[in-house]
């Protein structure tokens, strides 16, 4: 399918989309971009909805002059607000207000017990059945195009909401910087009580395009050289452990279908980053058939590394996304850290900012000998 006609119908579905409401508040599109890179962000859950790039791949326009490659869209996800409202996957979610399990949904903070809504059996995962991606978030600043495209979204979490105690004033900002860079920074206050924050970006990365199938060729470089292990619940067991010797080992670049048969179902398990500077490289992806690169870096001391382990869902064009369709790295404060006293603090308290940037480079490199 040629670039013009999968921009045709991006448009119409931008439209059908549009001017949504859910529970009597207005949902919208919202589209940033820079020449042939663009994304969209719904204010339902602050999603990234798509991601559109070229790949490696030039089209001739004449017979001497060619430009860069068919556009596609490199994030998972749905056609209409309707799905992302009865979403169980947190495609392209803004997740808190803590990101990840808490184990037993129950932690205890100055003395104090508070008992959460478990919605992982008997933990909770990414803030509650509600959090921060089934909510409207409310639109603060939106710029398009010109020299700095951004939108930023914020949300007022109310003390207790989902068991939490305290208020909090949460922002996300989406923004590109600069051609193929986007640039993800949220932010959170704590207005009235200490409370845990860990705000995290879910999107569902398939660089080779949504509909391309399984990412088990992609080559991966994560610049951590120890994990958090998990119990069977996967709730960490408060370890620190090297991945040497272990197929969680991605200090150098490898294709991620290399080891995964000798885990039970696939790779789910955070990855304590080793830089300790403010802007820490994260991870390097690399497509080898469309030959799109993602690089990624954050102001966090952790990722979760997920390979969409179960997914079996429809999604955008009818197209059925199967198991390990896509990357997740949700960079993150450490998992349970609220019940892990030897984990960095995910304690955010009154007049003390909760910031965590992230930074996504996209590039092509056209042979594999160049990796």
């Amino acid at each position: 399918m040629s670039s013009k006609i999968n921009l045709l119908i991006c448009f119409f579905i931008l439209h059908l989309l549009a001017a949504t409401n859910v529970r009597g508040r207005k949902i919208g599109i919202y589209e940033i971009k820079k020449g042939d890179f663009s994304v969209r962000i719904t204010n339902y859950g602050a999603r990234i909805i798509s991601v559109l790039l070229p790949d490696k791949h030039e089209i001739s326009v004449t017979v001497s002059c060619s430009v860069p490659g068919n556009i596609g869209d490199v994030a998972l996800g749905y056609d209409t607000v309707k799905e992302y409202e009865n979403d169980t996957t947190s495609f392209g979610a803004l997740l808190g207000r803590v990101a990840n399990r808490i184990g037993g949904a129950q932690f205890t903070l100055n003395g104090t017990l508070y008992k959460l809504i478990a919605n992982d059996g008997a933990n909770t995962l990414h803030g509650g059945p509600k959090g921060f991606s089934r909510v409207v978030w409310n639109v603060n600043k939106y710029e398009q195009d010109g020299p700095y495209p951004h939108i930023t979204l914020t949300y007022h979490s109310t003390d207790g909401e989902e068991g939490f105690p305290g208020d909090v004033l949460a922002s996300v900002t989406y923004a590109l910087e600069d051609p193929y860079k986007l640039s993800v920074v949220m932010k959170a206050k704590a207005l009235n009580k200490a409370t845990p924050v860990n705000l995290a970006q879910h999107t569902y990365w398939n660089i080779g395009g949504h509909n391309s199938g399984d990412i088990l060729s992609n080559v991966v470089q994560i610049f951590a050289s120890h994990i958090t292990p998990v119990d069977e619940h996967l709730i960490p067991t408060g370890e620190i452990s090297p991945v040497k010797n272990t197929p969680y080992d991605f200090l150098k670049p490898r294709e991620v279908g290399n080891q995964i048969s000798k885990l039970p179902s696939g790779y789910d398990i955070n990855y304590a980053l080793d830089s300790t500077v403010e802007m820490k490289p994260v991870a390097i992806v690399y497509d080898k058939k469309s030959g799109r690169v993602m690089d990624l870096q954050a102001s966090a001391p952790g990722v979760q590394f997920y390979t969409a382990n179960s997914l079996i869902q429809k999604g955008k064009g009818g197209y059925v996304y199967q198991p390990h369709a896509a990357l997740c790295f949700e960079t993150q404060g450490f998992p349970d850290a609220v019940n892990h006293p030897n984990f960095p603090s995910t304690i955010v308290t009154p007049g003390k900012a909760y910031v965590h940037k992230m930074l996504y480079t996209f590039s092509i490199m056209k042979y594999w000998n160049s990796y």
